[in-house]
């Protein structure tokens, strides 16, 4: 049997999968390249019976419930800050809303009982023999594994190891998106404030937890665009020609982007492999079907780690009848909650001034508004297996 795992990625899809396969006996062994768990974070959401399932099962609901934020309200303004368009929490919130930090911080500590970490390295070669997959690291001496799965994101380092480029299976989808944190100076509450000219928008809120920081969120259209992604320098100063001479609070946001420590900074683009295991290593959340932004791809994450461990447990280990299976269930949910993110870039930053005005002014009716929220709460579902039943079972 497959016990020993390796999953590269401490976000939120790895330690999810790390906390399952630990219930059912395995030893997961988490690598994740950041020297600690990430903090802080954009806001992101959980909506509809399939998320909800299993984060009660996962016995975490609870504490979701308590951490969340009660939602993201945002307001479009002009260029002298009058209000053109609000929308309501709901429309970004969902069923849950936490902060991104807080959820990987409560699934690192549910998985920790029966997960090995290492912080700070990274996975160098993959190397699958008859009994398992060899792997060498940055930094850490060589180990053998029965198992390894990609939990490490858009840009997953074991697809491109065991796959391929990124080229073939990452789809821009024609805009990118940065974050950062800055001082409160506009007093904001939580939510987003955001000024729009022609595929481009300029946003900024007030921390849930902190009213003295803010968070900025600019998105912009443009190309597929060739940097450094470990260079912040270089996609400060990408942003700063994207945004320039734009009026508003851009100048002084763009400052305080000057000054900010850390950024997250990348295109909006959606996953596509044509499968999602190789071998002894698969790939689980955005890795194999990632949508950056507005493709619930942290609910996605969740759901595939439950049903990934699932499947190995009821497959006693067997990874070809579990990878299959696994795949068969989810892809088609997937692909379905992926179709949100193709449709982010172009409602945040219309690309013309028409579209601008078409936005704002359906958005202000009522009955449109309404039959927008009543859309929101369609979220695909699947028929998710209860795997403990299941195992309870007496087998043949």
């Amino acid at each position: 049997m497959s016990k020993n795992v390796l999953i590269s990625g401490a976000s939120i899809a790895g330690p999810a999968l790390a906390y399952w396969l630990g219930c059912y006996g395995f030893h997961p062994t988490v690598v994740e390249l950041a020297p600690a768990l990430r903090e802080g974070g954009q806001a992101v959401d959980f909506r509809g019976e399939t998320h909800l399932t299993v984060l009660e099962r996962m016995g975490v609901l609870a504490e979701l419930r308590r951490l969340q934020t009660g939602g993201s309200p945002m307001r479009f303004v002009d260029e002298h800050g009058r209000e053109l368009l609000r929308l309501p929490d709901e429309v970004a919130g969902g069923d849950v809303e936490v902060l991104r930090g807080d959820l990987a911080r409560v699934l690192y500590e549910r998985s920790l009982p029966h997960t090995e970490y290492i912080f700070g390295d990274s996975i160098t070669s993959l190397t699958e023999t008859a009994e398992g997959v060899l792997v060498r690291f940055r930094y850490g001496p060589p180990r053998k594994f029965d198992l390894v799965i990609g939990a490490d994101g858009l840009h997953s380092n074991v697809r491109r190891l065991a796959f391929g480029p990124e080229e073939g299976f990452v789809r821009h989808l024609g805009y990118h998106a940065a974050t950062w944190h800055l001082p409160n100076y506009l007093d904001l509450g939580p939510g987003l404030v955001g000024y729009n000219t022609p595929g481009r928008l300029a946003g900024v809120g007030g921390d849930h937890r902190d009213a003295t920081k803010a968070g900025a969120f600019f998105v912009f259209a443009a190309p597929r665009i060739t940097y450094d992604r470990h260079d912040q320098e270089q996609q400060k100063a990408l942003i700063a020609e994207a945004f320039a001479g734009l009026g508003w609070e851009v100048p002084r946001l763009l400052e305080s982007l000057r000054q900010a420590p850390e950024l997250y900074f990348d295109s909006i683009s959606r996953v596509d492999v044509g499968a999602w295991s190789k071998g002894r290593i698969g790939l689980v959340g955005d890795a194999a079907c990632g949508a950056t932004i507005g493709g619930m791809g942290s609910g996605t994450g969740v759901v595939a780690a439950y049903v990934l461990a699932g499947e190995l447990a009821l497959a006693e280990g067997d990874h070809r009848t579990a990878f299959t299976r696994y795949e068969k269930t989810l892809r088609g949910y997937a692909e379905s909650c992926q179709k949100g993110g193709a449709r982010t870039g172009r409602f945040l930053a219309p690309g013309t001034a028409t579209g601008l005005r078409l936005r704002n002014g359906l958005l202000n009716r009522r009955s449109v508004m309404n039959w927008m929220l009543k859309e929101g709460q369609k979220v695909s579902t699947v028929a998710l297996p209860d795997y403990r039943a299941e195992l309870s079972r007496p087998r043949r």
